[in-house]
């Protein structure tokens, strides 16, 4: 018996209204739960399969493989199947529904009629801030660990790279209906603090700004390196330091955490991040001790006078690692145990998101193996994104030596090229500062987002500040050209209006995937995604521009059906970048 012979008619229209709300709603697991479900009440095999946007948008809307798919499972003609499940499909399509066509080994085209397109452009108008959003993760509640910089040290530019991912990744999570804390977490005690509570003392040098006291710590790193005794004597502070038994180490322990948080916050405000939560080591290490002791033996060992965790026991990919130093001071990875229990005390998650840099992934292996056997449903919840490392074309930075390339400096370096450029348009904004900021932060946070978060970022000044092309200032340019054209239309006395007989473009159909991107940036964890398709959008937009007369007095509806594809055009370009964290300025 044939598949069409036990794919009826009904259960094809049901496809096809199935479809119907996946446009509405934009979401593809509907029809594809539904062919499985389908395909399984019919004895046929459950196959994985897609519902996809055709590479060229001239061969359809949607196309999906479920024919090739199935031919293969059921060793039939795919090419035969996808033309008899089209046969019906046209006989019974809904009105939504331009045409249905067969193309290449079996592919099925989906095209549909310029009604949804201009349906879509209605709801960009109607929703306005809010188009894109989706609830999706509305029952979840997830907390985004990010930026972690230690106190006593350089807020850098990996520092930035984080914060940009996170920050995106909380709000792509945002924009899919959960609810989201953001939470930053810090090493406020530890060797690095001793090192250069340690050179303070030793050296008198004095305090006055974050800046003195990161400085104190690469000098303190060197001399730690370098000399035995000076080596002793930050092993000493550091257990006085945590056991706060010494009144003026932590006197000045209290002036350097506090110089270099208040620092942090100026950053944070800058970059357009508000935490909800701030942890710190110093809460999290006795806690994650505790925790050490009490499962040792069992998940951890003793091993010449430190307590280990050998995860080579239970995988062979992973090593063993220290969990309180034979100093009897918790590591690292003690207090990253007692932080996932104080965050979910802190914050009932159900997901637990944390991104760091791609360097510390095998430790976050052996962390999340021990972790799972002492809270498994926390392991469960825990999800770890590792990115890549952020250089200049000078190549790798080093906090302990000094070299490092401090946030600050390259938003200053960037926000300079930005005056530069400016100076020589038709609107020098070179001296309004908030203007110029929100250039360089957008120029920096794009460089960063437009690719995978496990990428290496080599920064390229020229390229992240120009105008034209792959980059931030490029899509803010473009919203704010397209609110130029708002406002010669209004003085003209035009407004955007949609005539719904207007032949749809490209441009229009593009419009209309943003919610699907929305989600897809989710599912993927893909930041680079939204920063794509944005220049996708500004690139046709930029075209149609180019091709089209916009403002027109003497074409009234079209000229008004023109500025409601570009007010629909900067709706999304705004609401993408809103998504990316990266400001769009209302004029350039």
């Amino acid at each position: 018996m044939s598949f069409c012979q036990f794919l009826t008619i009904f259960e094809l229209v049901f496809f096809c209204y199935l479809l119907s709300v996946m446009i509405q709603e934009m979401v593809l697991s509907k029809i594809q739960n539904f062919i499985k479900s389908t395909l399984k009440e019919l004895a046929l095999p459950q196959v994985d399969f897609v519902i996809e946007h055709p590479a060229q948008m001239e061969f359809g809307d949607y196309a999906t493989n479920m024919a090739l798919v199935l031919a293969k499972e059921t060793n039939k003609n795919p090419k035969e199947l996808a033309e008899k499940i089209v046969e019906l499909l046209v006989k019974n399509k809904p009105d939504f529904i331009e045409s249905l066509s067969v193309a290449g080994p079996g592919f099925i085209n989906i095209k549909l009629k310029d009604f949804v397109f201009i349906e879509a452009l209605e709801g960009i108008l109607d929703e306005g801030d809010e188009y894109g959003k989706n609830k999706n993760l509305s029952s979840q509640k997830i907390i985004v660990e990010y930026t972690d910089p230690n106190p006593f040290k350089e807020f850098h530019i990996g520092h930035t790279m984080s914060n940009a991912i996170g920050e995106s990744i909380a709000r792509i999570t945002e924009w899919n209906g959960a609810e989201v804390k953001r939470a930053c977490y810090q090493g406020d005690k530890g060797i690095h603090v001793a090192r250069a509570v340690a050179h303070k003392i030793k050296t008198g040098v004095e305090w006055k700004s974050a800046k003195a006291v990161a400085l104190s710590y690469a000098e303190g790193s060197k001399l730690y390196e370098s000399d035995e005794n000076f080596k002793e004597f930050v092993v000493e502070v550091n257990k006085k330091i945590y056991d706060e038994t010494d009144g003026e180490i932590n006197q000045i322990y209290m002036i350097g955490r506090t110089l270099t948080l208040e620092y942090f916050e100026t950053m944070y405000k800058i970059l357009g991040t508000k935490f909800d939560f701030n942890f710190f080591e110093s809460t999290t290490g006795e806690f994650g001790k505790a925790l050490v002791r009490k499962h040792t033996p069992g998940v951890f060992e003793e091993s010449e006078g430190a307590v280990v965790f050998k995860g080579e026991k239970r995988d062979p990919k992973l090593h063993t690692r220290v969990f309180i130093n034979k100093d009897g001071i918790p590591t690292y990875e003690a207090k990253e145990l007692g932080l996932a229990k104080i965050k979910y005390d802190t914050y009932p998650y159900d997901i637990s998101v944390v991104i760091t840099g791609n360097e510390v992934n095998d430790y976050f292996r052996v962390l999340m193996s021990a972790l799972s056997l002492i809270f498994p449903e926390l392991a469960k919840k825990t999800r770890h994104i590792g990115h890549g490392m952020m250089r200049l074309p000078t190549g790798k930075m080093s906090s302990r030596t000094g070299d490092v390339v401090t946030a600050e400096s390259l938003i200053e370096a960037v926000s300079q090229r930005v005056r530069e450029k400016m100076k020589t348009s038709e609107k020098d904004l070179s001296g309004d500062e908030m203007f110029v900021s929100q250039i360089a932060v957008g120029a920096i946070k794009y460089s960063i987002l437009r690719q995978a978060p496990g990428r290496d970022v080599i920064f390229d000044f020229d390229s992240a500040v120009s105008f034209e092309g792959d980059s931030g200032p490029y899509l803010q340019y473009t919203k704010a050209r397209i609110n130029s054209l708002l406002e010669k239309g209004k003085d003209l006395g035009l407004k955007p209006n949609i005539e719904k007989n207007q032949k749809i473009s490209d441009l229009e159909k593009m419009l209309a995937r943003f919610p699907e991107i929305i989600s897809e940036a989710y599912e993927n964890t893909a930041p680079h995604a939204i920063a794509t398709y944005l220049i996708q959008i500004s690139g046709l937009f930029n075209a149609f521009y180019a091709n089209n007369q916009i403002v027109n007095s003497s074409e009234k509806n079209v000229s008004e059906h023109r500025l409601a594809i570009a007010k629909a055009v900067g709706q999304v370009i705004q609401n993408g970048l809103s998504v990316l964290g990266i400001q769009a300025p209302e004029r350039m």
